[in-house]
């Protein structure tokens, strides 16, 4: 049994940090509200992708016989802080909203890489789940990176 006890705490460590990115994007999407409704459609995939992504892992922690987590990262609740002091000095604009999403997006890389690299005895399947959704949150990150960049270079 403590072989799947390590296991539920890393897949609620995955499941708080997608709650940390729902809470983050929602943020964003408040942030940007008057400013750019192309990235309001982003920020709002994003976070739908992380609701998703929270049920499957519940799904798995309920498969092992845990109970899910609820709520969030103390390192979410330190980024929200975060969010609030840098809006506090720069405003809601682009750069910013897209600056903290991706300081959001490398937190969740970090949180998949650690799940990987546990000591948990992980399953195939459950490893697959896992590998699958940091793929697709490295084309997230990705993607916040690459519009970051973009915009930094057009108001260069």
């Amino acid at each position: 049994m403590a072989t799947n006890d390590k296991l539920v705490e890393v897949l609620n460590d995955l499941v708080q940090i997608n709650n940390d990115r729902v809470t983050g994007y929602e943020r964003a999407i408040d942030e940007t509200k008057d400013i750019d409704v192309d990235l309001q459609t982003i920020f709002r995939k994003m976070a739908d992708e992380s609701r998703k992504y929270k049920t499957e892992l519940v799904q798995e922690v309920g498969r092992l016989g845990g109970e899910a987590a609820e709520g969030t990262t103390n390192l979410g609740k330190i980024y929200r802080v975060w969010m609030d002091v840098k809006a506090t000095f720069t405003g809601h604009d682009r750069q910013s909203a897209l600056e903290s999403c991706e300081f959001g997006e490398d937190a969740a890389q970090r949180a998949y890489r650690d799940a990987l690299a546990s000591d948990a005895e992980i399953d195939a399947d459950t490893r697959q789940l896992i590998t699958s959704q940091q793929a697709s949150l490295k084309t997230s990150h990705d993607m916040i990176k690459k519009l970051r960049d973009a915009h930094k270079a057009m108001n260069a």
